[in-house]
């Protein structure tokens, strides 16, 4: 039953990443954790191969319709296998319920950045020389992040490649998907100094998420994406605070549960009933 409802939800993982370019080691990692039971340095490595194999079975369909710009790709996935190498030699000492915490804020990081929605470059920056120094920079920094506790993948790579490599959106997020890839590879082998590998389980949930993934590509066109993006943005925020709860020590569990309520209820009633609300504006925006 339970290899059964891992495999399940492994399908929605490559779903996620079909259809929003992004997701797949926020879903994955509690996955491994709470569901199949695996501790944190386990899921994470393992997480990083089934995201990284999704990921480049999915920039597929993208390079076939010119939506992935190679070099761009290629600068910022070098620098970000660099961070994410480095990332995932430091992560495999590292005690579990750190990563964890570290991974809970990210997840509730990434939640916040969908919230606020992603920008497209102007007409004016498509076609600007690429800024290499700055896309090195910002590629190494998320490269640590995404192998130190395997997530912060799509839902930053695609902002930064949109912004600094002047990339129209559709471009943005099959280029992602090579970035994805190369850092997903380089954070699985500095794990794999220091973490055993169930092969059999990954292999499983690699295979259910790279169905997932044709699946949500096909809906990607019938599905609004800002609806979608908002919808899956809260689920997120949802899972951060849960995981940060729960490694949390019981002292500051239910002061933290209870600030995070607090704020919900907060954005709730300024949304709700202020007309000048800066929400309003953040989740209307195009």
């Amino acid at each position: 039953m339970t290899l059964t409802l891992v495999l399940v939800l492994a399908l929605l993982v490559g779903v996620s990443l079909g259809l929003l370019g992004g997701g797949g080691s926020i879903l994955t990692v509690p996955l491994l954790v709470y569901v199949a039971g695996m501790d944190a340095k386990e899921a994470i490595a393992t997480s990083l191969f089934v995201v990284g194999v999704t990921s480049a079975v999915g920039m597929i369909n993208h390079a076939r319709g010119g939506r992935v710009r190679w070099r761009t790709g290629v600068l910022f996935g070098a620098a970000g296998m660099a961070g994410a190498y480095t990332g995932g030699l430091i992560g495999g000492h590292i005690p579990d319920v750190v990563l964890l915490i570290a991974f809970a804020v990210m997840m509730i990081v990434t939640a916040a950045a969908m919230l606020r929605g992603r920008k497209s470059a102007g007409p004016d920056r498509a076609h600007q020389q690429l800024p290499v120094g700055r896309i090195l920079l910002d590629g190494a920094a998320v490269g640590l992040a995404t192998g130190l506790v395997g997530a912060g993948g799509g839902f930053l790579v695609v902002p930064a490649l949109a912004l600094l490599g002047g990339l129209p959106m559709p471009v943005a997020i099959g280029t992602s998907l090579l970035v994805i890839a190369m850092k997903s590879a380089a954070g699985f082998a500095g794990y794999l100094s220091s973490v055993q590998i169930d092969w059999t389980l990954t292999l499983a949930v690699t295979g259910f998420a790279v169905v997932g993934s044709f699946a949500g590509a096909r809906l990607a066109g019938r599905v609004p994406a800002h609806v979608l993006s908002r919808l899956f943005a809260w689920f997120v925020l949802a899972m951060g605070t849960f995981v940060l709860v729960q490694q949390a020590p019981a002292h500051i569990a239910v002061p933290i549960l209870a600030a995070v309520a607090s704020l919900g209820a907060g954005a709730g009633v300024c949304y709700g009933f202020v007309a000048r609300c800066p929400l309003r504006r953040a989740v209307h925006r195009a």
